[in-house]
């Protein structure tokens, strides 16, 4: 089998964003560097992984919406867009659905810059980078440092690897969290189950957490194989299985349509997963998260929220890896 990486020649439509392709003959993955670096399609053996909604290249949708987007320098909500560091008050913008809080981060809004490529028998791969001061300058006021991400999507024989490295190029030391946010397609919904071995949730109000960690039970408990069409929930898991395999990933999550088996691992360091399912329902959504929602807020609370912190120079790393 031979892989391939290539740009997609232009579009009829002037306004749908560039594209580069990762290939074989039985492999697909499609990538929009200016959307946020967003893999927004994934098929193997000619089944679709991902959902994508049909505007999304043209920017009529959120991009938070469709394929995998990436969270950083913070995944999910800061309370009221607020919180303190080092005695320096920050707002951010308030712009998740309710508008009260700030979502997301800042890279899924962005163009990232691609800086290098490469195909061999077995994969193919593109990495892009996202520099805070460089690609968001506007943004700098909102984060106490500079940041940037380097991300690899790596297509191969049923597998689509993302591999995140994160450093800190200030002087100044680095708080931050990643995330994933994919969409993964339910269709037929009737045979679509989903699978998460989670023994704890974050306790939400209003989808922020109040610290407390309770037991999952009713629809939260994903222990055992429930199906999609009982689920409707917008969570965040915990307490999942920390013992790696020899590879270095831990089990994260598998969705199952008929035939077709879904699984989700990751390095240990995501450690919370959030599970969504999206009104139009063509979609779950299982997102591994190195932290949970308003982790810098809860962390200086004495909370461990999972927050990260690099210091000027240090780096870190980590894998999230679907497979079919």
């Amino acid at each position: 089998m031979t892989f391939r990486v290539r740009r997609e020649p232009g579009a009829s439509n002037p306004e749908r964003a560039e594209v580069w392709v990762l290939e074989s003959d039985t492999e697909r993955a499609e990538i929009a560097p200016a959307l946020g670096f967003n893999c927004f399609r994934w098929a193997t053996r000619g089944t679709d992984v991902l959902y994508a909604d049909p505007r999304f290249l043209t920017g009529g949708s959120a991009p938070t919406r469709t394929g995998v987007p990436i969270l950083f320098p913070f995944p999910n909500r800061i309370r009221a867009g607020r919180f303190s560091w080092h005695g320096k008050a920050y707002e951010l913008p308030r712009n998740d659905p309710s508008g009260k809080n700030a979502i997301h981060g800042f890279a899924c809004r962005r163009a990232w810059r691609l800086v290098s490529q490469g195909e061999d028998a077995d994969s193919a791969w593109l990495t892009g980078e996202f520099h805070g001061t460089r690609d968001a300058p506007d943004c700098a006021a909102f984060w106490p440092a500079d940041y940037r991400v380097r991300v690899t999507y790596r297509l191969a024989r049923g597998r689509l690897r993302i591999e995140a490295v994160a450093d800190n190029p200030d002087r100044v030391p680095l708080p931050f969290g990643l995330g994933y946010h994919p969409y993964f397609l339910t269709a037929p919904a009737a045979e679509c189950r989903v699978h998460l071995p989670a023994r704890q949730y974050w306790e939400l109000v209003e989808s922020l957490s109040s610290g407390r960690c309770m037991p999952v039970s009713g629809i939260r408990d994903l222990n055992r194989q429930r199906p999609f069409t009982d689920l409707s929930v917008d969570d965040v898991l915990t307490d999942l299985p920390g013992d790696a395999a020899a590879d270095g990933l831990v089990e994260r999550g598998t969705i199952q349509r008929g035939p077709l088996s879904v699984r989700i691992r990751s390095a240990p360091d995501f450690r919370e997963v959030v599970v969504f399912t999206p009104p139009h329902r063509q979609a779950f959504c299982i997102e591994p998260y190195t932290c949970t929602t308003d982790a810098i807020n809860l962390q200086q609370q004495g909370i461990d929220a999972g927050l990260r912190v690099l210091s000027p120079g240090e780096s870190w790393q980590g894998v999230v890896e679907l497979t079919v």
